[in-house]
This record gives C-alpha cells, sequence and structure tokens, in this order.
C-alpha cells in the first residue's frame, strides 16, 4: 500500500476510470480522494450510487489490506453502503476514510465515511472480509 501511495506500483484501473485516488495509508487506515464528475451521473442527474459505493469500497477494502501480512489476502463477505446526501459535480472533491473496526484471525471489520470539502457527509459504509492465506 506504501509503494502505491509512493506511486512505485500501479493503480487500479478502476481508479483511473472513476477518478479517485489513494491519499493516505497507515496500519488499520486508508483515504482516497474523488472528484465526482457529469460522467458519473445517473438519469435523474446526480452521481450515481455506483461511484460513490466504488470509492467507498476501495476505502473499506484497502483499510483491511493494510493489516495483513505478506501470504495473507482477503474477500469481501458483506458490504453496505448508507447515501445520506446527494452528489452533484458542483462538490470538487470528496474523501472516503476506512478504518478497520475489527481485527480477527479470519474476519475483519471496517467501516467508512465519504465527507465533502465542505465537511458535510455524503455516505457511510462497512464490510465484513474474510482472510485467509494465499496460495504459494
Amino acid at each position: 500500500m506504501q509503494a502505491l501511495l509512493a506511486g512505485e506500483a500501479p493503480r487500479a484501473p478502476i481508479s483511473e476510470t472513476m477518478d479517485f485516488l489513494l491519499v493516505a495509508v497507515d496500519d488499520g487506515l486508508s483515504v482516497f480522494q474523488g472528484q465526482p464528475q457529469v460522467k458519473h451521473y445517473n438519469p435523474l442527474g446526480g452521481v450515481h450510487g455506483g461511484w460513490f459505493a466504488t470509492l467507498l469500497d476501495s476505502a473499506l477494502g484497502c483499510a483491511v489490506h493494510t493489516t495483513l501480512p505478506v501470504g495473507r489476502g482477503y474477500t469481501t463477505l458483506e458490504f453496505k453502503v448508507n447515501l445520506v446526501r446527494g452528489l452533484n459535480d458542483r462538490v470538487p472533491l470528496v474523501r472516503a476514510t476506512g478504518r478497520v473496526v475489527h481485527r480477527g484471525r479470519q474476519v475483519t471489520t471496517a467501516e467508512a465515511d465519504l465527507v465533502g470539502h465542505d465537511g458535510k457527509l455524503y455516505a457511510h459504509a462497512s464490510t465484513t472480509c474474510l482472510l485467509f492465506d494465499l496460495p504459494a
């Protein structure tokens, strides 16, 4: 995760498609910043819920990832998003901050908030991830 943040590892292609990037990581924490744009709109004229979800899912998963030793992996068992305020391209930036809530041997949980430049909460999410050994 540190190599990704430092630009020494390539960005995930989804982050380029969805216009967001990793801006901070620490043990059990990740922060992604995104710029909502018209190309992310749904037919009703606001940012599609999938954009919210993708940004939050990235923050949640990467927060979990920061806690794993080499040779361990994870997959999402459950993911829940609450959209509490609409977004449009007049909101220049939002940040999704993911935090690990519980670290277990086989299961880890995390929560994330999506907050605008104005300090307003736009969405929040939670996840449960299954941890496993990666194949050699």
